[in-house]
């Protein structure tokens, strides 16, 4: 079984598994990187960071999520990811809803000049 793996400017994520109702991913952060600010109109997510520590903004409010703890993403909820630490974040991300393509990326924001 060949797992889809990307490359992206802030770290790089591999599905681990792709069904109807949910997506699971691994998702690693370089120090100092983070995700675009974003939101999705048909998932969730569920985040549960296993390696280093991330800062979420959601909604416009900072929360520290250090290994060993989650965070739950609403539907429809502004959200992302920084590593703020020296090491690697990795986290594992459970998307739940009706549709998990990446074309139901919303970008508010982005380090990376995506649109």
């Amino acid at each position: 079984m060949t797992l889809e793996h990307d490359e992206r400017p802030w770290g790089s994520y591999t599905v681990l598994q792709d069904e109807p109702t949910f997506k699971v991913k691994r998702i690693e952060v370089l120090p100092g990187k983070r995700l675009s600010y974003q939101k999705h109109n048909k998932r969730a997510e569920h985040w549960f960071v296993v390696q280093g520590e991330g800062l979420v903004t959601l909604d416009g409010v900072d929360v520290k999520v250090p290994a060993n703890t989650a965070i739950d993403i609403p539907l429809g909820s502004a959200h992302r990811i920084a590593n703020p630490g020296a090491e690697l974040l990795v986290f594992i991300e459970v998307q739940h809803g009706t549709y998990f393509g990446e074309d139901d990326i919303v970008r508010i924001e982005d380090d990376f000049g995506r649109s």
